[in-house]
């Protein structure tokens, strides 16, 4: 039997986790990437759930601590930088069992694009521009002209999947907007970048909001979400981040002064994406591309691995490549839609909309230092446990998939 081929759009978190976990099952894998590159945008995520579940098996956690940032706390400040309210961050990771690690999403990407075998050719700078399937597989058009002929294509192109857009239809049938916009971005700063060392620092303010946190050196790190109707992305994101927060008060001006060249911005909606099924024919979704949660509930990354390590289980373990998909579905859909509910929930806990609910949130995360409170905020962040990982994990791999 020759060795199957799968195609993955998207060098992301989710596409680079299939391609490692498709590889271990010895398929053969060309992951492509439109970027011309490894994309230095991003945000510190808390790294737990499915995904890191997943990653522990994959031997990916000692690189994933070793690339992670060390927190004492989240404080919420006024406009004048007085303490309101905190949460311990040892308290959390204590609630969870340890099972967490603080790390930039780019350097997520790193640790498993460092850990992709030979047998995974990731090309940068090259879209997808076609698809076309046939009784033996499905042919992959490219924006360098190629077309590479695969068992399996996996779109893991975000939550403006290309892939999506050409075989299941125009982006407005399935994301479905939360009324929110998010943006991050990266500045040197050695006054502020000492005042928020080990700490996660965040504005107690309604209608918008800017958090911040110390890198190496003296850069920091800016994190912002902010309530608006408009469910177009703006040409200039510095601009938009800097009307959007113009009001914040306390560090907020000066981050803001700051803010690097738009390119260097990342700025997007905050999402769902929601689908009746996430495979047709040899064309499969995986990550935000149909599973998106939001970014608000601050499980993305994890969706993304865990999602990625079900499907390419289900893949090795099924008698047919249909059969697989149609068992990732099963298995991973419940997790899925468990975690979207919940964000639909927490988003209005990010970000208050009155007053009422900004002083709920700040009692809310002082009783959280209480004992047994802490196990419930927890909770409510992280969502129901999953064995699901874990199950498939200690199941047998069964028969390889026959393309």
């Amino acid at each position: 039997m020759s060795t199957p081929h799968a195609v993955i759009a998207g060098a992301g978190i989710a596409g680079l986790a299939l391609a490692r976990r498709l590889a271990h099952h010895d398929w053969r894998v060309t992951v492509v990437e439109r970027a011309p590159g490894p994309r230095p945008q991003g945000y510190m995520i808390d790294f737990f759930g499915p995904g890191y579940d997943a990653a522990r098996i994959m031997g990916l956690l000692p690189r994933l601590r070793e690339l992670g940032h060390d927190f004492s706390e989240a404080v919420l400040v006024d406009e004048r930088g007085r303490r309101r309210a905190s949460v311990g961050f040892q308290r959390f990771a204590e609630a969870l069992g340890g099972s967490v690690v603080s790390i930039m999403r780019p350097d997520l990407e790193l640790a498993l694009r460092e850990s992709l075998p030979s047998n995974v050719d990731l090309v940068y700078g090259t879209a997808l521009t076609g698809v076309e399937e046939h009784p033996d597989g499905v042919a992959a058009r490219l924006s360098d002209g190629r077309v590479l002929e695969a068992d399996l294509l996996a779109g893991a192109d975000g939550i403006h999947s290309t892939v999506r857009s050409l075989v299941f239809g125009p982006e407005e049938d399935y994301l479905h907007h939360l009324g929110f916009h998010t943006g991050a971005f990266v500045f040197e700063d050695a006054a502020l970048h000492a005042r928020t060392r080990q700490r996660f620092l965040l504005t107690d303010s309604l209608g918008a909001q800017m958090g911040f946190y110390a890198l190496e050196g003296s850069k920091v790190a800016v994190f912002t979400v902010h309530r608006t109707r408009d469910t177009t992305l703006p040409e200039d994101p510095r601009r938009a981040l800097r009307e959007a927060c113009a009001g914040l008060g306390w560090e907020v001006p000066r981050a803001l002064e700051l803010c690097p060249e738009p390119a260097q911005v990342y700025y997007d909606h905050v999402a769902q994406v929601r689908m009746d099924s996430w495979s047709r024919g040899r064309v499969v979704l995986l990550g935000d591309a149909c599973q998106a949660v939001s970014l608000l509930a601050g499980q993305g990354a994890s969706m993304g691995v865990g999602g990625a390590f079900v499907l390419a289980e289900e893949l090795a373990g099924a008698p047919t490549l249909r059969e697989g998909l149609e068992r990732y579905e099963a298995r991973w859909r419940p997790v899925v839609e468990e975690r979207q509910r919940a964000a639909l929930t927490g988003t209005s806990w990010f970000l208050p909309d009155t007053a009422l609910r900004l002083r709920l949130r700040r009692l809310v995360l002082r009783l959280s230092a209480l004992p047994g409170v802490d196990r419930l905020v927890a909770s409510a962040v992280s969502g129901k446990p999953s064995r699901v990982i874990g199950d498939l994990a200690s199941a047998s791999p069964g028969e390889r998939t026959a393309p």
